[in-house]
């Protein structure tokens, strides 16, 4: 399935192309990158083996990320860039060169078509999807800079409630690596709320093997960022991504302002 001609390209002619800007004029700093947005496969890469169902689940995106990613962006009137392919054909947040940047099972999950993948395949997948999505957003980025824009990078993803079996009872968790000047201001803002249990760097952190945007497109550039991951029970539907885009609206706003105050 996944080897053949990979001179041929991975996505047809009449395929959505695999990044969506949003407000690429907004006047906002904030500037919302969102990986795992969508759950397409490329038509040349049939199913990947896999049901509708699997495809549907958070093996394949991160569920209600993008709805909320879109809803920040209108809300600030921000820049947002999405990626639009499944991360199992690969994994736009990951370097390439990572183990863990295309898959052949995930959470207990086999993915036939990614049991025989090549380099040559490896490189097609990089070449259709992530190459073009990482380009833009650098451009976007690059342009922001030479107009002397305040920028400040928000990666949004969302986790499962549960992850092989093991509850995980955080509603939001705030991640960050080298530099946690705009993380920690979150934080305190998100945790002011008793209501709320928000990780710090949970449920997972941000790393230079296991991200590839925060460290790249933030950490390099020298730009305040974080990376937001709500729990996907709480924003699977139109009200739950409307709560929680409001909710991070206000935190995000507060978290800047601390953050310029210093």
């Amino acid at each position: 399935m996944t080897r053949g001609d990979t001179d041929e390209p991975l996505l047809a002619s009449d395929e959505p192309a695999p990044v969506e800007v949003l407000r690429p004029a907004g006047r906002s700093a904030f500037f919302i990158v969102c990986d795992h947005a969508g759950a397409r496969i490329p038509r040349a890469l049939g199913s990947l083996g896999l049901t509708e169902a699997d495809l549907a689940r958070h093996i394949a995106w991160d569920i209600g990320a993008a709805s909320v990613a879109r809803r920040l962006a209108d809300a600030f009137d921000a820049c947002a860039v999405l990626q639009r392919y499944s991360r199992l054909v690969i994994d736009c947040n990951r370097p390439p060169a990572s183990t863990t940047s295309i898959v052949s099972e995930s959470e207990r999950t086999p993915i036939p078509g990614n049991r025989h993948v090549d380099a040559a395949e490896r490189r097609r997948r990089e070449r259709a999807l992530f190459t073009p999505y990482h380009a833009r957003i650098r451009r976007l980025l690059d342009e922001r800079a030479a107009a002397g824009r305040r920028t400040v990078l928000v990666a949004m993803h969302s986790f499962t409630p549960q992850f092989l079996g093991v509850a995980r009872p955080w509603q939001v968790g705030v991640l960050y690596q080298r530099d946690p000047r705009f993380a920690r201001a979150l934080l305190a803002v998100l945790r002011a709320d008793a209501a709320l249990s928000v990780g710090d760097n949970q449920p997972y952190a941000v790393g230079d093997l296991s991200d590839y945007a925060i460290p790249e497109h933030g950490e390099k550039r020298g730009l305040p960022h974080v990376e937001i991951e709500v729990r996907q029970d709480l924003i699977a539907d139109e009200f739950g991504q409307r709560e929680w885009a409001e909710r991070l609206r206000i935190a995000l706003t507060l978290a800047a302002h601390d953050l310029e105050a210093r």
